[in-house]
């Protein structure tokens, strides 16, 4: 295909408007990371069932990698780089980093960005509702015990600000 045939698609991503140059169903996965540089958001399975490849679009979860990007015109994305504020890492990445919620990386951010997205939808979750809310990220290096307790110890953090 030629680069006649790529559309300009304006977003916001992580609060800053971008406009993107690609085919209208290339996948939103690859414009972020090829075009954007956005490299924190992974593609594990390239068929929606891992979750590593998670974004908020206007504040829900989405498989980046099943969304083409012509969906996401005008839309407010949010990817693991928008999560940090002012350089202080969220209360999620940081009871990831204490409690060895993350192994080798990959579904890490996919992870991260489910339980925050928990934590806007339910202020104080219950452990069933965590587990739900991590249901669709799989991981292949822990038994989830590490990612499971990091996320209650951020929910039990006095400062969560989501």
């Amino acid at each position: 295909m030629s680069e006649v045939n790529k559309v300009e698609i304006t977003c916001a991503v992580n609060g800053e408007e971008r406009v993107l140059h690609a085919y209208p169903m290339a996948r939103l996965l690859d414009a972020l990371r090829e075009e954007l540089r956005l490299t924190g958001t992974k593609e594990g399975c390239g068929e929606g069932e891992c979750g590593a490849c998670s974004v908020l679009i206007n504040g829900e979860i989405v498989n980046s990698c099943l969304v083409p990007v012509a969906q996401v015109a005008g839309a407010e994305i949010k990817t693991i780089e928008g999560i940090a504020n002012d350089q202080k890492l969220h209360a999620v990445q940081e009871a990831f980093i204490q409690h060895g919620g993350a192994q080798c990386g990959i579904c890490t951010p996919g992870m991260v960005i489910a339980a925050i997205n928990l934590l806007e939808k339910t202020e104080k979750p219950t452990e069933a509702e965590i587990r739900d809310g991590l249901a669709g990220n799989l991981c292949r290096c822990t038994g989830y015990m590490k990612i499971f307790e990091a996320v209650v110890r951020a929910c039990q953090e006095e400062d969560v600000k989501v």
